[in-house]
């Protein structure tokens, strides 16, 4: 009975973790399509961290507010940077300048990069001949991406958009890493990235607001419950619920599905078709990453 409750469980876990790839491909796509729809960069920031920061703060307060939840305010500023205000705008910029699927590849890839280098430089991870071949791969399809945007004379902005992801794909690539290395849960470092990116709130309320006409109260409530609840609080438990069920070598197999979802659903619904060098791009970052990420899990954090 209890190998069958096992067997479930485990099958849970991987629908969990593949409904996060959804969460975070389709984000793109959602994203994109608002900001060529209406809705502007600062108002998507705003209901992010309005709807998550709301939602956690319970979260934050009962962790303590006098040491920013327990981690420092130091720690606290340093993780919002890298997954909160700061990179949350870089991607939504991008987003009003390139495709979703450029955005969906670009990420993720130099997040997987970031992601090897780091664990190899703080974890003492060993750095085997199909990770390194990964690397390169993906390296090289981060490439023809750029290549491509060089020339794309319909789209002079694309290139800017692209080097925002890779922006984002830098700064989110750390924040793991940072996790893994002050051991901290996903709930509270989320808890602590939201609530303080609220700060951002008051500014949008004096220079960005335009009123609550600005779209119809239903499409501003459901990008509120994608930007805030589903990117920020219900794709992170889901991963951090799985990789406790399936470890980190299992889950660490799924990122590839971030640039697939992304770049598939960014055809019919925003008419984004790749041109032939760009689907090269992303056809190497999808290989690579998933060369990278079929791997053992990484040695566990040694505990202080």
């Amino acid at each position: 009975m209890a190998f069958l409750f096992d067997v479930s469980k485990r099958h849970l876990a991987f629908a969990g973790m593949s409904a996060a790839m959804v969460i975070y491909g389709a984000n793109f796509v959602v994203t994109r399509h608002a900001v060529l729809n209406g809705l502007t960069s600062h108002d998507l920031l705003a209901l992010r961290f309005a709807t998550a920061g709301l939602l956690l703060i319970p979260v934050f307060g009962w962790r303590g507010w006098r040491d920013c939840a327990g981690v420092g305010w130091g720690r606290g500023l340093l993780l919002t940077v890298m997954s909160g205000f700061p990179m949350s705008y870089l991607m939504l910029t991008g987003l009003t300048m390139a495709p979703a699927a450029h955005g969906a590849s670009i990420g993720p890839g130099t997040v997987t990069l970031i992601g090897i280098i780091g664990t190899v430089l703080l974890f003492g991870a060993r750095l085997t001949r199909p990770l390194l071949a990964g690397v390169i791969i993906v390296i090289a399809g981060l490439a023809a991406l750029a290549f491509a945007g060089t020339k794309a004379t319909n789209s002079p902005n694309l290139i800017w958009g692209d080097l925002c992801f890779l922006a984002v794909g830098l700064l989110w690539g750390f924040y793991p890493l940072l996790l893994a290395l002050w051991r901290l849960d996903g709930l509270k470092a989320t808890a602590i990235v939201s609530v303080l990116s609220m700060a951002y709130l008051p500014f949008y309320a004096v220079f960005f607001f335009r009123g609550f006409d600005v779209a119809p109260w239903y499409v501003i409530a459901f990008h509120g419950i994608n930007q805030g609840i589903l990117n920020v609080v219900v794709g992170l438990l889901l991963w951090a619920w799985a990789s406790k069920v399936l470890g980190i070598g299992v889950t660490g197999r799924f990122p590839p599905m971030i640039p697939v979802i992304g770049t598939l659903l960014g055809m019919p619904i925003l008419g984004e078709w790749p041109s032939l060098f760009q689907l090269l791009g992303i056809a190497m970052i999808v290989f690579g990453l998933m060369l990278a990420a079929w791997r053992q899990a990484p040695k566990a954090v040694p505990s202080s």
